[in-house]
């Protein structure tokens, strides 16, 4: 217990005065947030709010919108991932992400686990199996498809496939998990079961999640931050939050009075 108490004193990225652009336009305003190690952080806020983007900025998948553009720092581990010197095929290993609508490879579950390793020089056959094993087993989904890993991807149920998909960031071993609205097209038998992955995995990973459902939000986040328009209107102990926030416009909308 001791341990877990001082990791989550740990800061693990800390975004500092963040400003961020597409076309011209400032999507993100002045964001500084810590985030804590081996914690769940949610991101809550109307749709359009900022949400996505931010959580993009985490691990530079924006870098590949035309147009977008970053001011400030974001570190992780005490790292400015927007140096010019980083290796931003580096950052996206450490920083792994799961998306709202589950993507699986038109390839094996076998493949689709392997795909990291494999695009990363790894080739030697039994290390790759050893480490589908364990990411499956992380995913809780081991024992569901160990007997037919050669199987599509596409054979799974809704809830299934985004598991596999949360063993395929897990392979490569990332340090940070981000989450994008993970459970939002999933039943809530399914949801059910990727929130309760989620608490299993922050032992291992400090994870960032985006989620649209509040009492979700309530139920597997230690931190939760409240953005709108672009700005983090209040950030703290989800308990807090929730129950004795500080602003009266976080009040108004974790109490679905807007958005």
């Amino acid at each position: 217990m001791r341990d877990s108490l001082v990791k989550s004193d740990l800061v693990k990225i800390k975004v500092e005065n963040l400003n961020f652009y597409y076309t011209g336009v400032k999507v993100l305003k002045n964001i500084t947030i810590e985030i804590k190690k081996n914690l769940v952080t949610g991101i809550i806020g109307p749709s359009g709010c900022g949400k996505s983007t931010f959580l993009r900025t985490l691990n530079r998948m924006n870098d590949v919108v035309l147009g977008a553009k970053a001011e400030g720092k974001i570190l992780i581990d005490g790292k400015n991932i927007y140096a010019l010197d980083v290796d931003v095929v580096a950052i996206r290993r450490k920083v792994g992400m799961v998306f709202q609508k589950s993507n699986p490879f038109p390839k094996s579950i076998f493949d689709n686990v392997a795909y990291g390793l494999r695009i990363n020089g790894i080739k030697d056959k039994n290390y790759i199996t050893q480490k589908i094993e364990k990411s499956l087993q992380d995913a809780a989904l081991w024992k569901e498809v160990k007997d037919r890993l050669n199987k599509s991807a596409f054979d799974l149920s809704g809830g299934q496939q985004q598991r596999l998909c949360i063993a395929r960031a897990l392979a490569v071993e990332p340090q940070v998990l981000l989450m994008d609205e993970p459970a939002s097209a999933l039943d809530p038998t399914a949801t059910a079961k990727i929130e309760e992955l989620i608490q299993r995995l922050k032992e291992k990973y400090t994870i960032v999640i985006v989620t649209h459902n509040m009492q979700q939000a309530a139920r597997i986040s230690d931190h939760t931050a409240f953005f709108m328009q672009g700005v983090i209107i209040e950030h703290g102990l989800t308990k807090k939050i929730f129950t004795k926030p500080v602003n009266k416009i976080t009040e108004d909308y974790i109490t679905g009075r807007f958005g």
